[in-house]
């Protein structure tokens, strides 16, 4: 079972982000404070857990959170900023918006920019180890998930129904067939080299 808290006695916000390894579409960051001593058998990473236990998640966490907000940052900032820094740009904007500000910041992965003078802490596999990261996770994933759905019916030829914009065979497929999107991230390599077939 994941813990409830990093530190006791002060009120922490668990950060996470979907989609930083997508060919198209935005980063999704979300913050979220968890009661003290919240306890939830089921939360967890959000890739540990299917497409309908995450919509049954985001659900309980929106009513049992204290706080909670989900932040977006589009495929042309993303290609202006460079990934990383819109990853951390998306997790600064839902800290933002935090009705409740936090003693103390549990962030998902190695690396952060610090977020005005509150301390923080990077924790590898956070999403697996904290239950306000894990929420964080949730939310972020679904959040984006509902958007690339969205997108998928206006450009049906990239299956985002199913792949969400990652780097699928069919996903590249369509786009050698019928080019990239307004929404393709131009900053990425759409398409691997091409290997150089040689008669001998």
């Amino acid at each position: 079972m994941l813990k409830s808290y990093h530190t006791a006695n002060i009120i922490e916000a668990g950060c996470d982000e979907a989609g930083r390894g997508c060919l198209a579409g935005p980063v999704v960051a979300a913050a979220v404070v968890l009661p003290e001593n919240y306890k939830n058998k089921i939360l967890n990473d959000s890739k540990q857990l299917s497409e309908k236990k995450r919509k049954e998640l985001k659900s309980i966490i929106e009513k049992e959170a204290l706080a909670f907000a989900v932040s977006f940052v589009n495929h042309k900032e993303i290609d202006e900023l460079n990934i990383l820094r819109a990853s951390f740009t998306a997790m600064h904007r839902a800290l933002d918006q935090l009705k409740i500000k936090p003693d103390q910041i549990l962030v998902d992965g190695n690396r952060f920019i610090p977020y005005h003078d509150i301390p923080h802490h990077c924790i590898v596999k956070g999403d697996g180890k904290f239950l306000s990261i894990a929420a964080a996770s949730i939310l972020a994933k679904t959040y984006r998930d509902e958007y690339m759905e969205e997108l998928h019916q206006k450009y049906p030829d990239y299956a985002w129904d199913k792949n969400k914009g990652y780097p699928t065979k069919a996903h590249r497929d369509a786009i050698r067939k019928v080019g990239a999107s307004p929404f393709h991230r131009s900053s990425f390599k759409l398409l691997p080299d091409e290997q150089l077939q040689m008669d001998f």
